[in-house]
C-alpha cells in the first residue's frame, strides 16, 4: 500500500512538474512575468523566490500544479510591464506558451522511451504456442513453436514489441500480416483476420482472445537432491527439458504431472545441455501422496525458464524509437477516444486516480523499466488529453486562439468565452465523475 501511494505521488509530481515547466520555460523565453510556479494545489507548505521575482511553491494537495503568469498589468505599471504581460503578447506567443505544457509531456515520453531503448531491456521472446481451435490465429495457420518476427510489416524483436504492434489492429479490426519462423527455420507469412473488439480493463486479454499465446516456459532442472533419482539418471542443474515420455515441449506443470504419474516406471527424458541434446532415462521413486496413493518423485527443483531477448538500440535508433513510439501511442490514444465516442469501445476504459495508482504500484514492484514505461504512457495520456479542444484544457485555449486568428485578430466576446468555459468545466467534471465511478466500481466489484 505504501509503495503504491509513493509510486503514484512520485509519478504525479514528476509528470505535472514537467508539464508546468513546459509552460514556464516558453513563457520565460517570451518575457512574460511569472508570479508563481506551484507543485500541488491548496495551502502552500514551502516557498522561495528567485531573482526574477517568481515564487516557487510546494502546496498541500499533490494532485496537480500550476504556473501563475501576470495576465494583466497592475495599476500604475510601467510601459515595459504592460507590454510583457501574457494577454499583451502576440497571438502566436500566447499559443506557444499554452501548447508548451502538453508538448513537454510528449517530449518526456519520447525521452523515456529513448532511454529504455538505449539502456536495453530483457523481454520475452515471441515464441508462440499452438493457438486454441476456433481462434483467428488458428485460422491463420499459426503453429506451435512459431517465432513471430514481424507484425504488419514492422519487425518485432520480442513479445512486448509484438503486442504493441498488435494493439491497433486488435482494437480496430481488419487484417494484419504476421511474419513467422518455424522451429526448423522456415520463413512464412500468414494473415490474421480480426473483428473489432470492445476493450474493457476487466475484460479478457484481446491478444490472448485472438489465439496468439506465448509458449509455456520450459522446465529447467534446478537444485538436485544428492543421490536422488534425477541425479542418478544423469540430469544436471541447468538442463532444459525438451521432452518427457511421449510429450514434447512440456510445461512445468505438465512435467511435474508426468513425473508424479510414473512412480517406479522408467521415463525417457530429452534435455538440452549447453546447446547439445542429451537423452536420459529417469525412474521416479514412489512416495505417498496426499491421498495415500504412490506418486513419483525425482528429487529435483524444477524451475520455469521463458526464452528472453535483450532489446538494445544505438543512440540514434533509440531517439527515433522514442519519437516514433510516442507518436504512435498518441495517435492510438486519439483513435481509441474516437471509438469511445462512437460507442465501439466501452466507457469503462475511462479511469481515474485510483486505477492509475494501482498501476503505479504494480509497475514499481516489477522494476525500474516497467515503472518508466508506465510514466511514459501516463505522460502521453496527459499530453493528448490536454490538447483536446475542450475549454478549461490547454486545447480549449488553443481553440479560442484559432478562432481569434480566423476572425482577423478579434478575440471572442467575454460572454462567448465564459459560456465556453462553463461548457468545458461541465464536460471535464463529467469525465472526472465517470473516471471515479469506474475506479470504485472496479474496486468494489473485486
Amino acid at each position: 500500500m505504501l509503495l503504491t501511494l509513493f509510486a503514484f505521488l512520485l509519478a504525479l509530481g514528476l509528470l505535472v512538474t514537467f508539464h508546468e515547466l513546459g509552460h514556464y520555460w516558453v513563457a520565460r523565453r517570451a518575457g512574460v512575468p511569472i508570479v508563481r510556479f506551484s507543485v500541488g494545489f491548496g495551502p502552500i507548505l514551502l516557498r522561495r523566490h528567485d531573482r526574477h521575482g517568481t515564487e516557487w511553491a510546494l502546496s498541500a494537495i499533490p494532485l496537480g500544479g500550476y504556473v501563475k503568469m501576470l495576465d494583466e498589468a497592475p495599476p500604475g505599471a510601467d510601459e515595459a510591464t504592460r507590454r510583457a504581460v501574457f494577454n499583451a503578447q502576440p497571438l502566436a506567443r500566447r499559443a506557444a506558451v499554452v501548447a508548451a505544457g502538453p508538448a513537454a509531456n510528449l517530449i518526456l515520453a519520447a525521452l523515456i522511451y529513448a532511454f529504455l531503448g538505449l539502456w536495453g531491456m530483457q523481454e520475452p521472446a515471441a515464441v508462440l504456442a499452438a493457438p486454441p481451435a476456433g481462434t483467428p490465429a488458428a485460422a491463420a495457420g499459426v503453429r506451435d513453436g512459431d517465432t513471430l518476427t514481424a507484425v504488419g510489416g514492422e519487425p518485432v524483436a520480442s513479445w512486448t514489441q509484438a503486442r504493441w504492434q498488435l494493439a491497433e489492429p486488435l482494437s480496430l479490426g481488419g487484417t494484419v500480416s504476421l511474419a513467422l519462423t518455424s522451429p526448423d527455420g522456415a520463413l512464412r507469412e500468414e494473415t490474421l483476420r480480426l473483428d473489432p473488439q470492445s476493450v474493457t480493463p476487466d475484460g479478457p486479454d484481446p491478444v490472448r482472445a485472438s489465439g496468439l499465446v506465448l509458449r509455456a516456459p520450459y522446465p529447467v532442472a534446478g537444485e538436485l537432491v544428492p543421490g536422488g533419482a534425477a541425479e542418478q539418471s544423469g540430469l544436471r542443474a541447468g538442463d532444459r527439458i525438451l521432452a518427457a515420455g511421449d510429450l514434447e515441449h512440456p510445461s512445468v506443470e505438465d512435467f511435474v504431472r508426468i513425473i508424479q504419474a510414473h512412480p517406479g516406471q522408467p521415463l525417457r527424458l530429452l534435455v538440452e545441455r549447453q546447446d547439445v541434446q542429451v537423452s536420459l532415462s529417469v525412474t521416479p521413486r514412489p512416495e505417498a501422496g496426499e491421498d495415500g496413493r504412490p506418486v513419483g518423485r525425482i528429487g529435483a527443483l524444477i524451475q520455469a525458464e521463458r526464452p528472453e531477448v535483450l532489446v538494445r538500440l544505438g543512440p540514434l535508433d533509440s531517439v527515433w524509437h522514442g519519437v516514433r513510439r510516442t507518436a504512435d501511442m498518441s495517435l492510438f490514444t486519439l483513435r481509441m477516444m474516437g471509438r469511445m465516442v462512437l460507442g465501439d469501445v466501452s466507457w469503462k476504459n475511462v479511469t481515474g486516480p485510483v486505477t492509475i495508482a494501482e498501476y503505479a504500484g504494480r509497475t514499481a514492484r516489477l522494476g525500474l523499466e516497467s515503472y518508466l514505461g508506465f510514466l511514459a504512457l501516463i505522460s502521453i495520456s496527459i499530453g493528448v488529453l490536454n490538447l483536446l479542444p475542450i475549454p478549461m484544457l490547454d486545447g480549449g485555449h488553443l481553440l479560442f486562439y484559432l478562432i481569434e486568428a480566423l476572425r482577423g485578430g478579434r478575440p471572442l466576446s467575454g460572454h462567448a468565452r465564459d459560456l465556453g468555459q462553463r461548457l468545458g468545466l461541465g464536460l471535464v467534471l463529467g469525465l472526472m465523475v465517470l473516471a471515479l465511478f469506474n475506479d470504485f466500481s472496479r474496486l468494489f466489484s473485486g
